[in-house]
């Protein structure tokens, strides 16, 4: 079953490209016609696109990786906020920090910056400062959080990038493509789906259209994360019930070996028993003759 259908992209608007000037021509497998100067998105492989993206998005999540959502234009900021933290996953909603995956050993020193400011607040070193420093340090902690706090869990490399208009941050597409990191794009017809690795072909302007795309990925992560919590589950379940039966078996195997004992005691018993017994016979016999 489709994750979105057509009449849904119909309704959203995903079907309206840019005006056929500025299109770009390695678009031309995704474009069904042009209307008064605008191309028109063939909403067919649009449905194809993002079941694909979907389902290769739900298996990252459902093996615990992390895909880092990128949108910095006005109209998708908050739609993209909202749907990349409900499900817990790192995005970027302001400007894109220049070298965030080239150099991001120097973003993890920011990120660890912030947590100190905040160790100092809970520790009481931030009330023995002076003024001036005091508000020198809030208006760096307010910057640092303003531009990385939505990325402050990302330990390591994302294992994916999701991007709003790929025109627009054609930075973070560079930067992926170069660490060959594979990246998830919602490409309008005026952009250059090439460096795309998983294209789907949409409206990237119109805050509906980017609100039915994100809907539909974000829910099939969601029930990546799902699954991968209930499998979890089942191990420690697993995990749990297989220590009691090793018990059980080590316990019958040790009654196994007692009776085994028991019973090597008992066929020595016997065979000394008659050598024990001999000589008393013969002892009788001699004092019957005497």
């Amino acid at each position: 079953m489709s994750r979105v259908n057509f009449d849904q992209l119909l309704e959203a608007g995903v079907h309206f490209g840019h005006l056929k000037r500025k299109w770009n021509p390695a678009m031309a497998p995704y474009i069904f016609m042009e209307r008064n100067g605008i191309h028109i998105i063939d909403l067919h492989k649009t449905v194809a696109k993002v079941d694909e993206a979907a389902e290769v998005l739900k298996n990252l999540a459902r093996s615990g990786k992390k895909v880092l959502f990128v949108a910095t234009k006005k109209q998708a900021k908050q739609i993209v906020a909202d749907k990349a933290s409900s499900i817990g996953m790192p995005y970027v909603i302001e400007r894109w920090p220049g070298g965030m995956l080239t150099n991001f050993p120097t973003i993890r020193k920011a990120i660890k910056k912030m947590t100190t400011i905040d160790k100092m607040t809970k520790d009481g070193t931030f009330d023995n400062l002076s003024k001036r420093e005091k508000l020198q340090i809030t208006r760096q902690r307010a910057k640092l959080e303003k531009t990385l706090g939505s990325i402050i869990d990302l330990t390591r490399l994302p294992s994916a990038l999701f991007v709003v208009d790929v025109m627009k941050e054609h930075i973070a597409v560079r930067e992926a493509n170069r660490l060959g990191i594979p990246v998830f794009g919602m490409v309008d017809t005026n952009s250059d789906p090439n460096n795309i690795d998983f294209v789907i072909p949409a409206n990237d302007d119109a805050t509906k259209s980017v609100e039915v795309i994100l809907g539909a990925v974000c829910e099939a992560m969601n029930e990546g994360l799902q699954e991968c919590k209930a499998e979890k589950v089942d191990a420690e379940a697993a995990g749990e019930g297989e220590a009691p039966r090793r018990e059980r078996r080590s316990k019958s195997g040790a009654k196994k070996v007692v009776k085994t004992e028991d019973a090597q005691e008992q066929e020595a018993a016997e065979a000394v028993a008659p050598v024990a017994e001999a000589p008393v016979v013969e002892a009788e016999s001699k004092e019957t003759e005497e």
